[in-house]
């Protein structure tokens, strides 16, 4: 018993009736593998029926050829060696019959399920069968080959532990069934080893109830055949002897007749052990060639090819109780309800410009809805572009229909369970949107005569009566074999004197404006003739149009919302397919229309940053994080500095152009407009000055020193939720403690105005008895300038300097004039802090507020703590250090305080301080112990990491963010009332 958890095919082949179909499936799969959800280095084919009728087993044996061959040309062979398949795992998919209710068959039918992978994308019928083979059936297996049919949707709860020990033969899977369901298909009929007997087709209730197992319930034939390496070769070895060389493309270029050949009910058939040989050659079998027809002696003789090769192997199956069997059936009813019942989400990878319009329970499928679309309850729309008004009513669903269609579709009369489909064909050069109508009641299959036999959910009869159409022309008077609905000449295509009808042509059948000689007089078509002409590239192109579409404009809502949305998935699934243009000039728009929400203008360019790295590829072209200061960016970024943001955000799309040639380029190019969000960032947190008011007043002596000495932060609960953009997007709250360490207040500053008309910047860190000072002297505004790079010397202390007014850096009037001027002679600023650099308790902004607070003390003006936690927000801005506001908070503000800003700009902190019992005080403190690890703690770099994470919105930081606001939230509470908080022995 073995759980591998997923196998990883060698070979997947996806077979298709219609040759035209192979380049658009190609191209769906190899996205598919591009996004992730195929193995990388799977071999992906798209493999042609050689004939219209070669049946699943004539399809199964030319797929293994075709795969066989690639594998053989891939070890170096020159012809087929069945060898390459000792160690292959295969698997083939069948897309099988067309599909009414979708042009690109059942296995791109969009369900509605989204899932959360790294690239976004749609989950189609065949992506919930790969998934299921994958990972819960097939899991384990060894070297072989697996045949299923994309016509199912298997539902299996839990991965299978399969034995395959020893294992040679083939192997069935098989789901549980009522017999009521099974009379129109297949069962296995077993013996008490699981051994497969025979294998009933559309048989009798009586016979159907042999099958049935103990729980009460049949196993239905439900898709997933398992062939072991030996009889996949065996099987292999018939497409060189005749007949059963006509199933296969070589057999055609050979000129051999085509022969229909049943997976289940020939080759499988042929190991049943109930069966004789004379039994399975001349059989009549439901659903097969006949032995006894026309073309009797070739299937008889491809029969007893089969029995010769493949008979001796046996043949198990493998029952799974608790799964489920979902066959997609030509019934538009009931895909209606499978769409509404799949999945829990009413719009899925859609843009909705009034989501109260669409009803729960209805679906809303890669789709674009402006103004008033109404879609109610048990409605399904999908792979449309619709603008209102426009109600559509219960059991309907539209499907295809693009803008230009909308003003006919607000006079459609439409009522409940009517499907309007728009069908995208190719006749011959010409390209075409055809329409079609059908009540989702309707069988299409059905003779007309037959008393259940409707069109649009009425009867013929009243149909011919009220439109005054007859029979003939709809089938031709020259029409012997039974009518039905599948081959009715319904739809008007093109007429003769005015071109193509659109969507008006189906007006007149569901009973709006028209008349039937126009009807008559245009070119129609069957919904068969129309599924045969589908032009599937045009189809899947238009789908896709339509999910990158809406994902563009999911972009824009996302970022003028303020939604925590990740849109990371969607910009790998635009880089992969090509779609970056559009993508990148819409995020320019709406940064470049952000002037008022700088916020909303940085999360843009963050986003432009993640769009570019995407280009590069993953582990490509070097690390996202580096320097930004390359000079070809550099007239972008004083735009954006000088307050200009439209004509900034121009200028860095100019130069992006020239940095898209190379992966290196990508990546360094992201880099610069991480740097420029940077620039917004800062000035969106630079409105925290509008909170900072400082008074005049008398300054004092000459030489009398202003010392300030503060406490170290501890952090108690909720940091990093105080970090910008966090702070002001989805709002920070934080509980810290303001601690003396070795019972002495660590960080300090001290301030004294001297004659001499200069600046004297002294900082020291470490202990007092080793500690390290530097000086900086500033005599002249060109010693101030790099006040803006941290690595300067005596940098925080010039952007203190210039953060407090003392000096203007950008006026005319040289230092020493302003230095006189203002304060009458130059000022001597000291810094100091005890603790280790990088010890993450807060030094550089206490330091900051401490050096700030002696400045406005030394030269006479006023202040408030407030003012202070808003100031420090700023100087760390222009020092271009970033940071939050708790480190300050917690040094400024002495004991257990709450701080919090909300999810808002301009941005402002407010602060609680909270009252402990004198109980709770003293266990507090009796309980912290500062250890030093002797490891630093890089700031910038960690929030550089937090910045870009949060601007790209990944769920783990958004929940990541919301625990951190309510734990600091449950903190606070507990900290007010810690005498609820003790347990029965009286302790905390």
């Amino acid at each position: 018993m073995v759980d591998k958890g997923l196998l990883k095919w060698t070979v997947i082949v996806l077979t298709c009736q219609h040759r035209e179909s192979v380049y658009a499936f190609q191209r769906e799969l190899e996205g598919r593998q591009k996004r992730g959800a195929l193995p990388a280095d799977a071999l992906l084919l798209t493999v042609p029926d050689p004939h219209t009728r070669l049946g699943s087993g004539g399809a199964t044996l030319n797929a293994l050829l075709v795969a066989a061959e690639h594998l053989s040309a891939r070890a170096g062979y020159s012809v087929v060696n069945a060898d390459v398949l000792d160690e292959a795992h295969v698997l083939i998919l069948h897309t099988g019959r067309d599909f009414p209710w979708d042009g690109c068959s059942r296995a791109f039918c969009w369900m509605p399920v989204q899932k959360s992978d790294a690239v976004e994308g749609a989950v189609c019928c065949l992506d919930l069968l790969l998934d299921c083979l994958s990972t819960k059936i097939c899991a384990g297996s060894p070297p072989g080959v697996w045949v299923c049919s994309t016509d199912v949707i298997l539902n299996i709860p839990t991965p299978q532990l399969i034995s395959w020990d020893g294992f040679s033969g083939v192997r069935v899977v098989a789901l549980p069934g009522d017999v009521s369901f099974a009379v129109n298909h297949g069962v296995y009929l077993t013996d008490a080893e699981a051994g497969v007997c025979n294998i009933i087709y559309k048989g009798s209730k009586e016979k159907i109830s042999c099958a049935a197992l103990p729980d009460g319930k049949v196993p239905l034939v439900s898709g997933p055949v398992f062939f072991s390496r030996t009889v996949a070769e065996k099987l292999l070895q018939t497409h060189v002897t005749s007949p059963l060389d006509g199933c296969t493309y070589l057999g055609m270029d050979s000129g051999a007749p085509p022969l229909e050949v049943s997976l289940f009910l020939d080759i499988l058939l042929c190991l049943c052990s109930d069966l004789t040989e004379h039994e399975f050659i001349n059989g009549e079998r439901t659903g097969c060639s006949s032995p006894s027809g026309p073309q009797g002696a070739v299937v008889r003789s491809g029969r007893a090819v089969l029995w010769r090769t493949l008979r001796g192997p046996s043949i198990s199956m493998l029952y799974i109780p608790d799964g489920c069997y979902d066959y997609l059936t030509q019934s538009g009813r009931e895909h209606v309800s499978r769409l509404t019942e799949t999945g829990t989400e009413t719009m899925i990878l859609s843009h909705i410009q009034d989501v109260k319009s669409v009803a729960e329970g209805s679906r809303v499928i890669n789709s674009i809805l402006e103004g008033d679309v109404r879609v109610l309850a048990g409605a399904v729309v999908q792979h449309c572009h619709l603008q209102g008004p426009v109600q559509v009513h219960s059991g309907c669903l539209l499907s295809g229909l693009d803008l230009t269609s909308s003003s006919c579709v607000q006079r459609l009369p439409l009522s409940s369970d009517i499907i309007i489909q728009g069908h995208r064909v190719r006749l011959g050069e010409l390209k075409l949107t055809v329409f079609t109508a059908f009540g989702a009641h309707d069988n299409l299959e059905v003779c007309t005569d037959d008393v259940n036999a409707s069109f649009l959910n009425q009867k013929w009869s009243d149909f011919y009566s009220r439109t005054g159409i007859q029979p003939q022309y709809l089938w031709g008077p020259e029409r012997t074999e039974p009518c039905c609905l599948l081959d009715a000449r319904l739809f008007p295509v093109f007429m003769p004197h005015s071109g193509p009808v659109g969507l008006e042509g189906v007006c007149w059948l569901l009973g709006g404006a028209g008349g039937l000689d126009s009807w008559r007089e245009a070119w129609r078509l069957s919904l068969r003739d129309i599924l045969i002409l589908t032009d599937q590239q045009r189809e899947l192109r238009w789908r896709e149009e339509l999910f990158f579409s809406v994902g563009r404009r999911r972009a824009v809502d996302t970022l003028q919302g303020h939604m925590n949305l990740s849109l990371q998935p969607f910009f790998r699934a635009a880089a992969l397919s090509g779609q970056q243009e559009e993508l990148l000039q819409v995020l320019d728009s709406v940064a470049a229309g952000s002037s008022g929400d700088l916020g909303v203008a940085a999360r843009c360019l963050a986003c432009i940053a993640d769009v570019l790295g995407c280009l590069a590829g993953e582990g490509k072209g070097g690390l996202r994080s580096g320097p930004a200061a390359n000079p070809s960016w550099a007239p972008a970024f004083k735009l954006l500095e000088g307050g200009n943001l439209p004509a900034g955000v121009q200028e860095l799309a100019n130069q992006r152009k020239h940095w898209l040639s190379r992966p290196d380029l990508l990546v360094r190019a992201a880099r610069h407009y991480e740097g420029a969000g940077q620039i917004l960032l800062r000035k969106a947190v630079m409105s925290a000055r509008e909170f900072v008011f400082i008074g005049q007043g008398e300054m004092p002596p000459m030489g009398e020193w202003q010392e300030v000495e503060c406490p170290a932060r501890l952090d108690l609960s909720g940091g990093w939720s105080d970090t910008p953009p966090i702070a002001f997007e989805h709002g920070g709250l934080v509980v810290n403690v303001a601690i003396k360490v070795d019972g002495k207040r660590p960080i300090g500053a001290r301030v004294r105005r001297v004659p001499e008309p200069r600046l004297l910047l002294v900082s020291s860190s470490g202990e007092p008895a080793c500690s390290i000072s530097t000086e900086t002297l500033c005599e002249d505004l060109t010693d101030l300038e790099d006040y803006y790079q941290p690595h300067a010397p005596g940098a925080l202390l010039k952007a203190v300097c210039v953060c407090s007014e003392l000096v203007c850096v950008s006026s005319p009037v040289s230092l020493k004039e302003q230095l006189l001027q203002r304060w009458g002679g130059g000022l001597e600023i000291h810094s100091w802090s005890s603790l280790p650099h990088g010890s993450g308790l807060g030094t550089s902004s206490i330091l900051a507020g401490a050096a700030l607070a002696a400045v406005y003390r030394c030269t006479g003006r006023s202040y408030d703590t407030n003012s202070l936690i808003h100031d420090v927000l700023y100087l760390e801005q222009i020092l271009t250090t970033g940071g939050g506001w708790q480190d300050q908070v917690g040094g400024l503000f002495g004991g257990v305080k709450l701080a919090r800003s909300a999810a808002q700009l301009p941005l402002r902190v407010e602060v609680e301080q909270l009252s402990l019992t004198q109980d709770f005080l003293s266990v507090l403190q009796q309980h912290l112990l500062l250890v030093y690890t002797g490891k630093t703690r890089l700031a910038r770099n960690l929030l550089q990491d937090v910045v870009r994470s949060w601007y790209a919105r990944l769920p783990s930081i958004v929940q990541n963010a919301q625990q951190l606001v309510t734990s600091a939230e449950e903190c606070a509470e507990a900290c007010r009332d810690g005498e609820r908080h003790k347990d029965d022995m009286g302790y905390w």
